[in-house]
């Protein structure tokens, strides 16, 4: 299971979003339900956060966690609107 979450930044705060999601990093450490957590770049505004679980139960825990609260505490400061969540199933991997 999985989660897609997208990050549009505010004009002139592309900067700090790249700093907080560098910072969620050490948070994320501390969530053994957490397989995998990937913050990427998509482009100059857009940015985004995979991250992986073994069942619904670490997804939970993780939306409910550090990061997630972080995230939307911090939301109307450097994003453009609220993030889009999306709770994805992860099909094949390697």
């Amino acid at each position: 299971m999985g989660l897609w979450v997208v990050l549009d930044a505010k004009a002139g705060k592309e900067e700090d979003v790249a700093q907080f999601l560098l910072s969620g990093r050490a948070i994320v450490q501390d969530e053994p339900a957490t397989i995998a957590w990937y913050a990427v770049r998509l482009n100059k505004t857009q940015f985004a956060i995979f991250d992986t679980f073994p069942n619904e139960a670490g997804r939970s825990a993780h939306l409910a966690g550090k990061v997630a609260a972080a995230l939307m505490a911090k939301a109307p400061e450097l994003l453009d609107h609220a993030p889009t969540i999306s709770k994805i199933d992860i099909m094949a991997t390697k």
